[in-house]
């Protein structure tokens, strides 16, 4: 077909179906008009920062930014093996946990296909799959709680994948190892299962396990970890999972060659190695999180229970709203996660944070409630 320039307003590249029916991922809020420095507890960052140890290796690696990093993130695939036990041929790493969903995603899913996963799952295996012109089905969770029968009840020929975060975001809940067994055991062979674990290290529960063993011995069941949690490197966006051969090999076709980046790969590696640092990640965490689940309580303001680094508020609908929570937070320089997007207007997320940050934010809720 000849161009022809009059057509030009009524011509243009259109985006394969469903593309524009796609809600963009919206990020934690990171600044406050005329607030130089504000208190960011919004996006789950570990409060403490980065260890020493990836400091130093990140700074050591600016020398080579110029070369391309290793495609298969050789060093880092030891590092992780080593350091949970696991295969190194079956790890698969990306650019964030995220980019590990979709890159099972687009191996996995056609149009007309679906994934399975909880009414407050994670947005990033959504998003990914809509756009591989999948349907996304959201098993309802009435206790803010991904149940396991609603998942299964959903499940049908169509269905290549169900994700399951254990612990979940935004809600805090978390799935028992009886529970993730259960629904495995019942997943005909040719579904994935996708078990995503950012949150782990931070959980203490005696029911809860991960899935790291039931992968080993499962064709279908992918398990992912994050750096950005625990080991306080979001910046860097690394992230891994650990899949069946067949699946890494698979995806391993289709992943970018260069996808994880030099210093992120170098700050990586020396962050599994800084023990000291993890647990003062954790501590503070497990400190922090009751005293703020029963000081929020104490102002009449229900708390989910939570295994991850945040918890999860939920106001009234009249008067005291989360609404209007958020704007008097703002106003003391607090910048906390409205959470509309996943169906909870009433709710508001907060971070844990330093001693500091966490008394702040008592101290801004304390007179909200009282105001």
């Amino acid at each position: 077909m000849r161009f022809n320039p009059a057509m030009t307003d009524t011509l243009a590249p259109t985006p394969k179906p469903g593309i524009l029916d796609i809600a963009p991922y919206v990020g934690g809020k990171s600044s406050i008009a005329g607030v130089a420095e504000p208190m960011k507890l919004s996006s789950n960052e570990n409060a403490l920062g980065a260890g020493e140890m990836a400091r130093e290796a990140y700074a050591a690696a600016l020398k080579n930014i110029h070369i391309y990093p290793d495609g298969r993130a050789t060093k880092l695939r030891n590092a992780v093996a080593e350091h949970h036990g696991l295969e190194p041929e079956r790890l698969i790493f990306g650019n964030g946990s995220d980019e590990v969903f979709a890159l099972l995603n687009q191996t996995y899913l056609t149009a007309g296909d679906n994934i399975v996963c909880g009414q407050y799952g994670f947005l990033a295996y959504q998003i990914s799959a809509k756009a591989c012109e999948a349907t996304v089905r959201q098993a309802p969770e009435p206790n803010y709680k991904c149940e396991i029968d609603g998942l299964l009840a959903l499940v049908d020929d169509r269905t290549r994948i169900v994700y399951v975060s254990s612990p979940s975001n935004p809600t805090g809940s978390y799935n028992t190892a009886e529970e993730i067994r259960r629904l495995h055991a019942a997943l005909s062979p040719d579904v994935l299962l996708v078990i995503d674990e950012a949150y782990a290290e931070f959980v203490s529960e005696p029911d809860w396990e991960t899935a790291f063993p039931l992968a080993r011995h499962a064709a279908n069941v992918v398990v992912t970890r994050t750096f950005s949690k625990i080991h306080g490197l979001g910046g860097l966006r690394i992230g891994f999972g650990y899949a069946p051969l067949a699946v890494a090999e698979a995806i391993d076709r289709i992943r970018l060659p260069f996808n994880v980046s030099v210093p992120g790969l170098e700050a990586a590696t020396a962050a599994l190695a800084d023990e000291a640092h993890q647990t003062a990640s954790r501590d503070l965490v497990q400190t922090w999180r009751p005293r703020l689940t029963q000081a929020i309580k104490g102002f009449g303001f229900d708390v989910l229970p939570s295994v991850g680094n945040f918890v999860l508020v939920i106001f009234p609908d009249q008067g005291l709203t989360a609404a209007a929570a958020n704007e008097h937070l703002l106003s003391k320089g607090i910048i906390v996660r409205g959470v509309g997007g996943y169906g909870l207007p009433n709710a508001l997320r907060i971070t844990i944070g330093t001693e500091d940050q966490n008394r702040a934010v008592l101290d801004a809720l304390s007179e909200f409630a009282a105001g």
